[in-house]
This record gives structure tokens, sequence and C-alpha cells, in this order.
């Protein structure tokens, strides 16, 4: 057997096996007793509710990841790749358009094969507990708008990178490197201003003691901002939330409008605080680094395997080329971009106890934040006592329980 295709194919199930143990060893740290933290907060209903609700998302979540790890074995010990690629190259447009067709194909099936498991997860699962809140008409909008997206930005690198590689082989990786870095730093300003708005409509915030407690707060702290806005979150889901936007003077501070719905003004400005935090510990900049770091090692590593024989015997495919190439290597990254989000995970969770400690000490109290957290773990019915494994694996902030205790000791 061709020994990239026995790398893959280790690959793929290993994840799926890895995915089972980490599931089944969350689900059997359910703890029956509610944590004392919790008491007022959850009533025993309600705790069994959220222990329901984290059997139902993690059983339904094996299925997906089952799914996903054996339609790409079948399709490609079949010969599906090399399918896809006849129909690209049946149109002769050259090696760069044959390589946007051939990529748009891929994804327009992986699109179509997502769509039951997202339609369950929304209209069932989320429905059944109270979540959704999304209307047929934002679940198609939210698709049609992403598949124009992913055509107008999404293509467009793929066409660059595709052009450096052809016109520059040897060098494809630095400018496909540069290139990438670039649009990724463009993107913090873009979005916020230009692609965020096409989801969700972002409104500035009306209620005035609220925005005055923000405002003097951020003020207090020396924070430059373009605002606070409400965001129409609850356009999807009954789910919270909170985040920043931009740097420099246009960020922008948005609250979910179903946060502000459940949460006093302390509460709020704790968590406005918990996300200065982050911009304040130079968190985000940080991250944006690293991201840019990993995707110059990705495209280094990538340019050792363009046109390798071997592989694409793998995937029996008939013609070599440099499209085919990306969609290949991917396979063989994913164990790489696993350890790299491990490693993010870890460095995010110590981050969150960071943004945590900096909220309570500038607001000169951890209490709304301690409550706040039980509140929102309340709300979205969050897993109190998830295994250590799955943490280590996952999550990218820590659980709830760590948090508040760690905030406790900061009084």
């Amino acid at each position: 057997m061709n020994a990239y295709l026995t790398f893959i194919l280790a690959i793929l199930i290993g994840r799926l096996l890895l995915d089972i143990i980490v599931e089944t060893l969350n689900l059997r740290h359910i703890k029956d007793t509610l944590p004392n933290e919790f008491h007022g907060y959850f009533d025993d209903e309600h705790y069994r509710k959220s222990q329901q609700y984290l059997r139902d998302t993690t059983r339904f979540g094996i299925l997906s990841s089952t799914f996903d790890t054996a339609v790409p074995i079948i399709f490609m010990v079949a010969g599906g790749f090399n399918w896809i690629d006849s129909i690209a190259r049946s149109v002769h447009l050259g090696d760069i358009l044959t390589g946007l067709v051939f990529t748009a194909i891929l994804l327009s099936g992986q699109l179509l094969i997502s769509i039951p498991f997202s339609l369950y997860s929304t209209f069932i699962i989320e429905e059944r507990y109270g979540f959704n809140k999304t209307s047929p008409r934002t679940f198609v909008l939210d698709i049609v708008k992403g598949v124009i997206l992913t055509g107008l930005i999404g293509f467009s690198i793929l066409a660059a990178v595709l052009w450096f590689f052809t016109t520059w082989p040897n060098v494809a990786w630095l400018y496909s490197w540069i290139a990438v870095s670039l649009f990724q730093i463009a993107m913090v300003f873009i979005a916020p201003t230009f692609i965020m708005p096409l989801f969700n409509k972002f409104t500035p915030l009306d209620k005035e003691e609220l925005r005055d407690a923000i405002q003097t707060y951020a003020h207090l702290q020396r924070f430059a901002m373009k605002g606070v806005y409400e965001m129409d979150g609850s356009k999807r889901s009954g789910k919270s939330n909170a985040f920043f936007t931009g740097f420099g003077r246009s960020r922008r501070i948005v609250l979910f409008d179903t946060l502000i719905a459940n949460h006093t003004i302390p509460e709020l400005v704790a968590i406005v605080a918990h996300e200065m935090g982050h911009y304040k510990k130079k968190h985000i900049t940080q991250g944006i680094l690293r991201s840019v770091v990993s995707s110059g090692v990705t495209f280094y590593m990538l340019s050792f395997f363009i046109g390798n024989e071997g592989l694409f015997a793998a995937f029996r495919m008939e013609y070599v080329s440099i499209y085919a190439s990306f969609v290949f290597f991917g396979f063989l990254y994913s164990p790489l971009a696993l350890v790299i989000g491990v490693i993010e995970n870890a460095i995010s969770r110590r981050h969150e106890f960071d943004a945590d400690a900096f909220a309570a000490t500038t607001t000169n109290s951890s209490t709304p934040m301690i409550t706040a957290l039980k509140k929102l773990s309340a709300d979205n019915l969050t897993n109190l006592t998830p295994h250590p494994f799955k943490v280590f694996i996952e999550y990218s902030h820590p659980p709830v329980l760590q948090r508040i205790h760690a905030l406790e000791h900061i009084e």
C-alpha cells in the first residue's frame, strides 16, 4: 500500500478515535450533584437539562465526526478526487482557473453534505433546548452570504497563491506568506465595517446608564474606542456573548442583546473589562503574530509537497497539479494543526485568567465577574465539570469553576 495513503488513513481514523475517546471521557465525567457555587443559579431541573444538552450535542458531534471521516476516506479510495479533477480539466481554462474550479466543486460538495447536519443541530437540538432563534430565511441567507464571501475573498487569495507557485515556484511560499499575512492584518479592520454587518445588525447602545458606565470605565483605563454597540444576537440564538472588534480608535465594544437583557450594569462593565484586558495585556496582538508565524511555517512545509508523485498516487490522481497539492497537503498537515491547536488553547486559557484578573482589579471587585460567569453558565447550559483531557485538547477558555476560584482569590 502507498505509504502516504497509509499515513493519511491513520491520521483520519486516529483523529476520529481521539474525538470519541475525548467525548466518552467527558460524558462519563458528568457529575450528578450541582457544584455548591451554582446554587441559586441552577435548580435541579435546570441542571439536569444542562447535562442532557451535553449528552445530545456530544452524541450528535460523534455522529457528525464519524461521517466527516468516512466520506473523505471513501471518496479518496474510490478515486473521487481524480473524478473532480477530470471535470475541472475538461473546461480547459488554464492552471489557475482550473484550480479554482476544482476547489469550488470540492467546497460545494462539502457544503451540501454539511447542510443536513447544520439543519438538525439548529432546528432540532438547539430548538429543543430553547436556544434557536434562527428562521429558515436567515439560515438560507447565511449560507448564500457565506458562499459569496468565499467566492470573492477566499478565491481571490487562492488565485494569488496559485499564481505565486506557478510563476515563482522556488520562493512562492515566502510571497504567499507575506500576502496572506497582510490579508490577515487587513481583515482586522475590514471585517467589523464591511463583513460582520452583512450577518448582524450593529446599533449604538441606546441604554444611557449602561453606556455611560462603560464609557466612564474605558476613559479611566485610557482606552480609545469608536463606541459601544448592541448586536442582535437573538436573531440566531438565545446564547449570550460580548467581544471587541478593530484596533486603535476604530475599536468597538459589542454586546449581544441577549447579554444586556440578562445582566446587571456592574456585571456588563466587568465583562467589558475582561475583553478590554485582552487588549491591555497585548493578547490580541500576540495572537495575530502567532498566526502569522504559523502560516509561514505552513507555507514553507507546503512547498516541499507541491507535485509530490507519491502523494498524488495515494489519491489515485492521473495528473499532478499545484492546486490539488494544496488540498492533499491539508491531510498531511492535520496532526501538526492539532498540536498547534492544543498549544493555542493552552495559551488562550492562560490569557483568560489574566483578563479575568484585569477585570477584577480595575473594577475593584471580582464579584460582578463571578456572578456574570454564573449567569452565563446557567443561560448557556454550560458543562460545569468537563473532563481535564477534554479541556486540554479543545477548551480555549478554562472551565468556569476554575475561573471562579481564581477570581475568589483576588478579593
